[in-house]
């Protein structure tokens, strides 16, 4: 029997203008256990597009980190991901369990966004996102951290709130960046390199 998953790792701050889509919203973060708060250690942007949620996150302190948009096209995602913001989702997609997911994403810097809008992003414009500051994700530096220790993919998804299954795609991410072959190749490379 599995446990339960831990609860999201902080409280979010919902950027919206008042309307249908604010309070759809925040239903669905409050049933994803996601507590609001205004100043919360998250922003969540809404908004009809892309766009438009990129506009209502400008009332906050910060950029938002997790946007949430009726229409998600490959122009406003390529604005958004260039805004710094590391999940995007459709309305149709934010399930509370995708949302759990999210926060949880945005909270250790991991983008997530779905397949399909991924792909049109990719095909159209992947030459224009900024190369990355470093070969590993924070995510993919914590998984690895945590491999260095002896922890099994079980444990590593406990102690990061996801699944197995997302732990072992990061192991694959990060094995394929770092050119290894198994995990105690990636973390004698990692060690030797100073990323751990």
């Amino acid at each position: 029997m599995s446990a339960p998953p831990p609860p999201p790792p902080a409280a979010v701050t919902l950027l919206a203008a008042p309307g249908r889509l604010r309070t759809t919203v925040a239903t669905a973060l409050r049933h994803a256990g996601v507590a609001l708060a205004p100043r919360g250690a998250l922003a969540v942007a809404a908004g009809d597009s892309v766009q438009d949620a990129l506009r209502a996150g400008r009332a906050g302190p910060a950029g938002p980190h997790l946007v949430i948009a009726n229409t998600v096209r490959p122009e406003g995602t390529r604005t958004a991901l260039r805004a710094g913001v590391l999940v995007i989702l459709s309305r149709d997609e934010a399930t509370p369990a995708r949302l759990r997911a999210a926060v949880c994403s945005a909270h250790h810097g991991e983008g997530r966004m779905s397949h399909d809008t991924l792909v049109r992003v990719l095909a159209g414009a992947g030459r224009d996102l900024p190369p990355p500051d470093s070969p590993l994700t924070a995510r993919q530096t914590a998984v690895l951290a945590l491999v260095a220790e002896g922890q099994g993919n079980a444990a590593i998804a406990r102690a990061l709130c996801c699944s197995e299954h997302t732990v072992k795609n990061v192991l694959y991410d990060l094995m394929a960046r770092l050119q290894v072959r198994n995990r105690s190749h990636a973390v004698a490379r990692a060690v030797r390199s100073g990323l751990i």
